[in-house]
C-alpha cells in the first residue's frame, strides 16, 4: 500500500492537473468525485463502522451487483489510495482484499475464443496451408508420421506460394532423415528446387554436396565444389585449391575454364611479385610515372590484358606478362585484344603505339590500316582519352560511311575531313553552309574558297 501511495504521488507530480479537467473522474460508488453527493457519503462512510456496513451490504443486497456500489463506499480508490479510509487499519493490501465483505466482482480477461483457433492442433494439412498463406501460426509438429508429412509438402506445392514450401522443408529437413527427405523429394521436382536454392542462400555446403551426390548431379557437385574458391583470401590456398578442382568432373567446357582460372592466377602471383620488386626499387620509369593503384591478384583476364598492355607493352613474347603472351596463351579474340591494347596505349597517349596497332602490310609490301573493331570506335576511345584534333582526323578519314564520316567529324570539329567530304561529294550547297561555322580568315574558310572558286 505504501509503494502504491508513493506511485501515484509520483504520478501526480508527472501528470498536470490541468490535463484532467476534461475528464469526469467517478468513484467506485458511481458519483463523480468531488461532487456534493461524493463528498457526503465519504464523510457519512467515514462515520460508520465497518462491520456495520458489512452486514447491512450483505442482508440487503444479497448477490445483487446493484447494490454493491453504495456498500463499498468506503472502500472507494480515492480512499485507497489517497489514505482517507477511517477503517481499522490493514497491515497490507492483501489483508484489506482479503477481507470476507469484499468481493471480487471483476470479471476475468481472456483472449477471444477465436484466437484459440490458431493454436489448434486439429487443423488437416491442407488448412494448415492456407493458414500459413494468410500469415497465422500454424504448429507443425503435430505431423508426426511420414505419410502426414508428404501430404502438408504436396499442399503447399499445390499453393504455389514459396514461403509456405520453403517452410515445410525446413520442418522436413529438421525431423527426417536425409536419406527418406532425398528420396522422397526426388520424385517432387518443385520442392528439390527449393530446397537446393535454400541451401545454396544459406550456404549449408555439406548437405547440398549429398544432395547433388544423390542426384548424381555430378557437373553440379563439382560446380558447387568450385565455388568454394571464393571463400579463400590466402592466394596461394586459392591457387592450390583450383588445382585440385580441374579433375572434377566438369564438362568439357568448363574443364578448360578451370584450367584457365589456374594458369592465370599463377600468371599473376609471378607478375605480381615482379612488378612489386620494380616499383619498390624504382628501377622502372613507368611505374615511378603511373604508379599502381592496385593489385593484379584476382582479377579477370580483360583487366588482366589491359594491365600488361599498360606496363609491358613492349616486352618480348616470351615473357609471362607480354600482352602477346597472354593473348595466345587464353586465345583472346583480335576485337578483344584492340580494344583493350587500343584503350590502354591511349591512356598512355602513346599515339605510334596506336597506329602500329592498326597497320599492316599486304604481301607486295604495301601497308594500310585496318581495323577489326571499325574505325568509328576507334574515334570513340580515341576521343574519349583526349586525342589531338591531328590524330583524331586521321582516323575519322578512315570510316567508310559517308554520314557516320561526316557526323563524327562534324560532332569532334574535324573542319578538314568535313570539307574534303563534301568536296568529294560536290555539295556546293553543304560546303557553303559549312563556310559560316568556321572561324573568319582562317586556313579552313580559305580552303573552303579556294574549292568553292574551282
Amino acid at each position: 500500500l505504501k509503494e502504491s501511495k508513493r506511485a501515484v504521488n509520483s504520478l501526480r507530480d508527472i501528470v498536470d492537473d490541468d490535463d484532467d479537467d476534461d475528464l469526469e473522474r467517478v468513484s467506485w460508488s458511481g458519483e463523480p468525485v468531488g461532487s456534493i453527493s461524493w463528498s457526503i457519503k465519504e464523510t457519512a462512510s467515514s462515520r460508520t463502522s465497518s462491520l456495520e456496513g458489512r452486514d447491512s451490504s450483505l442482508q440487503k443486497g444479497s448477490s445483487s451487483y446493484a447494490a454493491f456500489p453504495k456498500q463499498v463506499s468506503s472502500y472507494s480508490l480515492s480512499s485507497l489510495f489517497k489514505g482517507r479510509n477511517k477503517l481499522p487499519s490493514f497491515q497490507c493490501l492483501s489483508d484489506a482484499l482479503s477481507d470476507t465483505g469484499v468481493k471480487n466482482y471483476a470479471p476475468e480477461l481472456r483472449r477471444p475464443k477465436a484466437e484459440y483457433k490458431d493454436y489448434s492442433s486439429d487443423w488437416s494439412p491442407k488448412d494448415t496451408v492456407r493458414r500459413m498463406q494468410r500469415g497465422k501460426v500454424c504448429s507443425l509438429e503435430r505431423f508426426r508420421s511420414l505419410q502426414d508429412k508428404l501430404v502438408l509438402l504436396d499442399e503447399a506445392v499445390a499453393g504455389h506460394d514459396g514461403n509456405v514450401i520453403t517452410a515445410v522443408l525446413i520442418f522436413l529437413k529438421r525431423t527426417l532423415r536425409r536419406e527418406i527427405l532425398f528420396r522422397e523429394l526426388e520424385v517432387r521436382q518443385v520442392a528439390l528446387c527449393h530446397l537446393i536454392h535454400f541451401l545454396k542462400e544459406t550456404g549449408e555446403q555439406k548437405l547440398l554436396l549429398d544432395l547433388l551426390r544423390f542426384l548424381d548431379r555430378t557437373e553440379e557437385v563439382a560446380l558447387s565444389q568450385y565455388r568454394e574458391h571464393l571463400n579463400i583470401q590466402d592466394v596461394e590456398k586459392r591457387r592450390e585449391f583450383l588445382k585440385g578442382c580441374i579433375g572434377l568432373p566438369f564438362s568439357a567446357e568448363d574443364t578448360s575454364h578451370i584450367q584457365d582460372h589456374y594458369t592465370l592466377l599463377e600468371r599473376q602471383i609471378i607478375i605480381e611479385a615482379n612488378d612489386r620488386h620494380l616499383e619498390t626499387a624504382g628501377q622502372s620509369e613507368i611505374f615511378r610515372k603511373y604508379p599502381r593503384k592496385a593489385s593484379i591478384l584476382n582479377m579477370p583476364l580483360v583487366t588482366t590484358l589491359f594491365y600488361s598492355c599498360f606496363y609491358h607493352y613492349t616486352e618480348a613474347e616470351g615473357t609471362f606478362s607480354s600482352p602477346t603472351n597472354l593473348k595466345k596463351t587464353f586465345k583472346i579474340p583480335d576485337k578483344q585484344y584492340v580494344l583493350t591494347a587500343l584503350a590502354a596505349r591511349a591512356k598512355l597517349r602513346a599515339w605510334d603505339d596506336v597506329d602500329a596497332l592498326f597497320t599492316t602490310k599486304n604481301w607486295l609490301g604495301y601497308t594500310k590500316k585496318k581495323a577489326p573493331i571499325g574505325f568509328h570506335r576507334v574515334v570513340e576511345i580515341l576521343q574519349r582519352n583526349n586525342a589531338p584534333v591531328q590524330v583524331l582526323q586521321e582516323y575519322v578519314r578512315l570510316v567508310e560511311d559517308v554520314e557516320t564520316r561526316l557526323n563524327l567529324a562534324t560532332k569532334y570539329k574535324c573542319h578538314d575531313v568535313v570539307i574534303e567530304t563534301y568536296r568529294d561529294l560536290k555539295d556546293r550547297i553543304q560546303l557553303t553552309a559549312y563556310k559560316c561555322k568556321v572561324e573568319r580568315g582562317s586556313a579552313e574558310e580559305e580552303k573552303i574558297n579556294s574549292i568553292l572558286s574551282n
